[in-house]
């Protein structure tokens, strides 16, 4: 099972990769991290922004939404060429979602970590409940 926010899913090969994002194709070469697109972090923001506290700032690799010391959400291209976003979630919405799969995953670094791999088809209603869930977790 893919559980990795670092590894390839099944389902993208090895090489180059075409990744198509608001109506343009982007070439990605293997082991390059692409940038995420200015409109993902503009919405993921919309949403943490309206909660006391957050504050939106780069990270390692793309861009973290954090409340006082927490990371609440990072989104962030992967060598891959996709996105992802990371948040929190419940003991049992982590399981739920590692047993679901792609688009979602969870990674062994962090027993509350739930990631999802987002694009311009993205349910980001869905999204903005799950990022809201993580900010009262982490808040």
């Amino acid at each position: 099972m893919w559980n990795s926010a670092e590894s390839r899913p099944p389902e993208v090969a090895t090489g180059a990769t075409a990744l198509v994002v608001g109506g343009s194709c982007q070439g990605v070469g293997v082991g390059e991290r692409p940038d995420v697109p200015g409109e993902f972090v503009e919405r993921i923001d919309r949403v943490l922004a309206a909660w006391p506290d957050v504050r939106q700032e780069p990270a390692w690799v793309g861009t973290r939404w954090k409340v006082r010391a927490a990371t609440v959400a990072h989104v962030f291209g992967g060598e891959d060429g996709l996105f992802r976003v990371t948040f929190r979630g419940e003991p049992d919405e982590v399981a739920a979602f590692h047993h679901m799969g792609p688009p979602y995953f969870t990674v062994s670094w962090g027993s509350n970590v739930i990631g999802l791999l987002i694009d311009d088809h993205s349910d980001w209603d869905e999204l903005a409940e799950l990022l809201q869930d993580s900010y009262r977790i982490q808040s």
